[in-house]
């Protein structure tokens, strides 16, 4: 019969929750508005770097999407590393998994990026877009654009 140390247990039990709970409360909440009707979804992807944002939604650090209400989406991000990072939106409409653009390379569908950040003559830079995030939860909201 293997005899365990009362204590030891409940430690070992309170470690675990803390741990669960601090990888819960890391978490990057984003509230999108501005869209124009509730058909097909958002697609959200969260970027460490300028290398490929925000046309690379496959080089994300974490993707997400979500069903459009009223005109309001959200996008959560969970168990984020401190560090900084900039958000991509698309309104992608017809559920097609990308963004639609018109011969020229202009998005038929709606667009969004942290800090409302917009581009000229292409997308928004990493730079105008980007935030610091130091753990816990952090609350954005980005605001679609149709061009």
């Amino acid at each position: 019969m293997v005899k365990v140390n009362l204590a030891c247990l409940i430690t070992g039990v309170f470690l675990m929750l803390t741990y669960f709970l601090a990888a819960q409360e890391n978490v990057i909440h984003v509230e999108i508005g501005g869209l124009r009707n509730d058909k097909g979804k958002v697609m959200c992807a969260l970027f460490s770097s300028a290398g490929d944002f925000p046309k690379r939604a496959d080089k994300a650090v974490m993707r997400s999407s979500a069903r459009i209400a009223d005109g309001h989406a959200v996008c959560e991000f969970s168990g984020i590393a401190t560090g900084i990072y900039a958000v991509s939106i698309i309104h992608d409409e017809n559920s097609n998994g990308r963004l639609d653009t018109n011969f020229i390379g202009i998005p038929r569908e709606g667009v969004g990026a942290s800090n409302n950040a917009k581009g000229h003559f292409g997308p928004p830079k990493f730079d105008a877009a980007s935030f610091r995030y130091s753990g816990g939860r952090l609350d954005l909201k980005i605001t679609i654009d149709y061009l």
